[in-house]
């Protein structure tokens, strides 16, 4: 895990998926994640992942993958309850209450629609509606 948080800094990627192969990105928010998901899920699952900033959104899509373990420099309180039932090993740097939104003014869109979602799967639903209204 430690030459994967290395290359997150280094290489000043937002993630990097480990599994078998090593694969970094560079997008906002979820998008590079969900992407995997829809397109690359076994990919996914069993992975290993650095990520910048996880959210709730971002932990109901690792749960739903079934990746390995997560490490992350930024994890929300709402993101760890929710990895909380799962398997998933998670580290982190820092525990905040909630992510901000890019411009610091505000919630991130994400976390403020996923907050009162009980599932990963209720959170996924709330993405997808997310990322239908933004195409």
């Amino acid at each position: 895990m430690e030459d994967l948080i290395r290359l997150l800094h280094e290489g000043q990627h937002s993630l990097v998926v480990a599994n078998g192969d090593v694969c970094t990105f560079d997008g906002h928010g979820v998008s590079d994640l969900y992407s995997l998901f829809k397109e690359d899920y076994g990919f996914l699952k069993g992975a290993s992942i650095v990520d910048k900033i996880v959210g709730k959104a971002a932990a109901a899509l690792m749960i739903l993958a079934e990746i390995k373990e997560v490490h992350t420099d930024v994890i929300s309180q709402l993101a760890l309850d929710l990895f909380a039932g799962s398997r998933i090993s998670v580290s982190y740097t820092t525990v905040v209450p909630h992510i901000i939104n890019r411009t610091q003014t505000g919630w991130c869109p994400l976390e403020t629609r996923c907050r009162d979602s009980l599932t990963p799967q209720d959170c996924l639903c709330r993405i997808e509606e997310f990322i239908k209204q933004h195409q």
